[in-house]
């Protein structure tokens, strides 16, 4: 009978644990479903309300009763509030004006019968559509009067950046303004060129221009990356772009791999088929220093390979995983975000001063330290709290396995605390992508990364894209290779800013 018993007992309890397994998978799958219907129908907001935050946080039965508790003397890192921005003109001042005089009919009929005691101004944005308009260089031919045997004269054509073509500097850098920064693919230009203009011009004629300038516009393209990988410390990412394969048809998934300098802001794009570790070493080449990335394997075997390339770690990342996963253990999720949110908070404040490498290293040793500190605590305590695959297992093990990276950043006044520059330097492409959908030819990853490059430098330096590329590719076919130091957005911006001054 006791036997009985026994097994009926083991029996009920590896029941129960089965049921809690269970639980726990079930649990897991309603958080991935409430993330995919969150991705589906409406974009997630990853900012918490504080007041709900310490209404959780204060119940009577504390869940938190594992995690350290932040001492009343830590670091008070209240917000600082920020100004008030003023309201910029509507219309730029420069903006080409003109003025319409609108007389009443009374003045009309009998000028000398009124006197003028001042007037109203009513301030209109008006629009002229573009004008194409076809330009004829006539060389007049000569001959010598005194001596007939010489040849005929005849004037030179200036350089030409397409022999053979009608396509000037202005028309190409409005079909590369058009496709890289508006985001028209090249069909859709011709469209609007067949249909507005009655102007036949075929995608396949533009792709060959757009190469062509891709060409001219390697040089810069090249420069910007030395200089670029001169820096100490750099930020990468990568983002997928379908290519249609030529041979054998069909398509494939390349990528743009991306770098940037926090300290100047320069960006580097750089082609590749695939994701694999070895595209670093074109896109790195020579680089030592600090390298900040996600947690993509690529960016470690790189770097585990190379004595002289030390990797940072991107709090958005982690962030973020906590915040996907939330809903399985909201109380405990809620107070990881919050410790990552103090994070923040401390380097907005460092922000606002605009304080160098030294003062941030300083500010971090006295305050993020603590908080990393409870942050690592509070971890380790979870680390085998939730199933391996479930989001929170997930967000725990990434952010344990990549701690010292995380914590890089402390040490480091150069280093900020996440990855969120480069990304953002994505950002056009991530837009363009879903206009074109593809890049047609492998190559043509190449040119797009040199005009991204060109495109997204002159952003940061906050210049008209056009402008510089109309100048540009003028001064391109009589320029020596010595000289397009000059031609670097960078530069060019300065030399136009002294020239307005």
């Amino acid at each position: 009978m006791s036997d009985l018993v026994d097994n009926l007992r083991l029996t009920i309890a590896e029941q129960a644990a089965q049921i809690e397994k269970l639980k726990q998978e079930n649990q897991v799958l309603k958080s991935r479903l409430q993330f995919v219907l969150r991705r589906l129908f409406g974009r997630a907001s990853e900012k918490l309300d504080s007041r709900q935050l310490e209404l959780t946080l204060g119940l009577k039965a504390d869940p938190l009763a594992a995690i350290p508790k932040e001492p009343k003397s830590g670091p008070r890192l209240s917000a600082t509030p920020r100004p008030k921005r003023e309201r910029k003109p509507r219309l730029p001042e420069d903006l080409p004006t003109e003025e319409v005089v609108i007389e009443p009919e009374e003045v009309k009929a009998n000028p000398a019968a009124f006197r003028r005691i001042g007037e109203e101004v009513t301030q209109e944005l008006d629009y002229v559509p573009p004008k194409y308009f076809r330009r004829l260089l006539i060389r007049p031919k000569y001959v010598s009067l005194l001596n007939r045997e010489l040849a005929p004269l005849i004037a030179a054509l200036p350089p030409r950046l397409i022999e053979g073509s009608f396509a000037t500097p202005a028309l190409l850098s409005d079909i590369l303004v058009r496709k890289y920064v508006d985001h028209l693919p090249l069909h859709r230009q011709a469209g609007i060129l067949r249909t507005r203009y009655g102007i036949e011009l075929s995608r396949k004629t533009m792709c060959d221009w757009v190469r062509a300038a891709a060409d001219w516009l390697g040089p810069i393209y090249r420069r910007i990356g030395e200089q670029l990988r001169q820096s100490g410390y750099l930020q990468a990412d990568e983002t997928p772009i379908v290519f249609s394969r030529q041979e054998g048809g069909g398509s494939g998934k390349g990528y743009l791999w991306v770098c940037r300098d926090p300290k100047t802001h320069d960006v580097l794009f750089e082609w590749h088929t695939s994701r694999g570790a070895e595209c670093l070493n074109e896109l790195l080449k020579g680089f030592k220093g600090t390298l900040q990335t996600d947690g993509y394997v690529a960016y470690e075997t790189y770097a585990g390979a190379r004595q002289h390339v030390k990797l940072a770690g991107c709090w958005a990342h982690a962030r973020r995983k906590f915040f996907e996963a939330k809903d399985e253990s909201a109380v405990w999720a809620r107070w990881i975000l919050h410790q990552i949110g103090l994070l923040y908070r401390l380097e907005a404040r460092l922000r606002e001063p605009q304080l160098g490498p030294a003062g941030r290293r300083a500010a971090r040793a006295a305050e993020a330290s603590m908080i990393l500190a409870r942050l690592k605590r509070a971890l380790t305590a979870k680390a085998n709290a939730f199933l391996p695959q479930s989001g929170l297992g997930k967000a725990v093990g990434y952010a344990l396995k990549r701690w010292p990276q995380l914590e890089m950043y402390r040490d480091d006044g150069r280093i900020e605390i996440d990855n969120n520059g480069v990304e953002n330097a994505i950002r056009p492409t991530a837009i363009g992508k879903k206009n074109w959908l593809f890049i047609g030819h492998p190559e043509a990853g190449d040119r797009s990364a040199i005009i991204y490059t060109i495109l997204e430098n002159c952003r940061r330096c906050g210049i008209n894209p056009q402008e510089y590329l109309q100048d540009v590719l003028e001064r391109l076919p009589s320029m020596k290779i010595q000289d397009i130091e000059q031609l670097l957005p960078a530069r060019w911006a300065k030399q136009r800013k002294a020239k307005a001054a």
